[in-house]
């Protein structure tokens, strides 16, 4: 069996890397990382709408034994929490971290010890949760890390609310995906994430995503290494569109995706505020989408 080698040593080697940090650089100039595209230049400490400035900042990196089978292993995965978030849910679960933006500004030599680190503690992959606001920081710490000896997948866990221009400037870079699927009704993510336009956004970002990396490949160690991962959170009273978010997945994506419906919806932040998702969801709303997702012939997560 042929040793894993993630894609981005190929760029790295061709010079093709550099080309990439540099062009998400002049992205921060008028801030276009994410489709609310603010324009605010945070190269000169302006603040748009996600509340992150020019550096990483970071809230905690640790070994993960809470993801996926696929990504944790016997040695978990490598995870990398970072602040601030570009959705900002009236639900969410991280909001200390998302919202209120508990962390430490992190130097991208910094950056590139605690992802070498994770990597020699036995970890799987390095793990960057809500990145979409710090996409050209993570790029321009890989080649320090790559000359370090860097030589784990990197997973790109994400809320699904990305620019599709930043997704195709990833392309190489990162091995695994990891959005999720929020929302297909536009009355549900402007009400409950100001994003009107997610459920256009996301179909678009899993098609490239999707186009990148294929579906996800896991090795004979049961470790994945490459391809697309979808996480899919049920929410109360059919609010989170799960129907339609698998559908969609069955027919335009592949029913070959690796997609985790999860249970874990609690009304976390402001979520009391609202009617419609101030409840946890009940087993008989899960079970009916586990459900859907096979009727529509998905097989892999669940």
């Amino acid at each position: 069996m042929m040793a894993f080698i993630p894609s981005y040593i190929d760029l790295f080697e061709k010079g093709e890397l550099k080309r990439r940090i540099t062009a998400l650089r002049e992205l921060l100039k008028e801030c276009r990382l994410c489709p609310r595209e603010c324009g605010v230049n945070r190269l000169n400490r302006e603040i748009g709408y996600c509340g992150a400035g020019e550096e990483l900042t970071v809230s905690s990196t640790f070994p993960h034994f809470g993801e996926e089978s696929p990504l944790v292993g016997r040695h978990g995965s490598g995870t990398i929490f970072l602040t601030h978030c570009n959705l900002r849910c009236v639900f969410c679960q991280n909001y200390d971290i998302s919202h209120m933006a508990g962390g430490e500004k992190t130097i991208s030599s910094e950056a590139a010890r605690l992802m070498v680190k994770l990597q020699q503690t036995g970890c799987h992959n390095i793990n960057f949760v809500t990145p979409t606001h710090y996409v050209p920081q993570i790029a321009a710490a890989l080649p320090e890390a790559i000359e370090m000896g860097l030589r784990v997948p990197i997973v790109y866990n994400c809320s699904g609310y990305e620019s599709i221009e930043v997704i195709r400037l990833l392309e190489g870079v990162v091995d695994i995906y990891m959005p999720d699927a929020k929302f297909m009704e536009e009355k549900y993510s402007k009400r409950f994430a100001n994003a009107p336009h997610y459920p256009e956004v996301i179909k678009e970002v899993l098609k490239e995503m999707h186009r990148q990396v294929g579906d996800l490949t896991i090795n004979s160690a049961g470790i994945a290494e490459r391809g697309l991962l979808i996480r899919h959170l049920v929410m109360p009273g059919g609010t989170a569109s799960s129907e339609a978010v698998l559908k969609f997945i069955a027919e335009e994506i592949s029913i070959h995706s690796y997609v985790n419906i999860m249970d874990q919806y609690r009304p976390e932040y402001r979520a009391h505020d609202y009617p419609e998702i101030g409840r946890r969801i009940t087993r008989k709303e899960y079970l009916e989408a586990i459900q859907t997702a096979k009727r529509f012939r998905l097989y892999r997560g669940f």
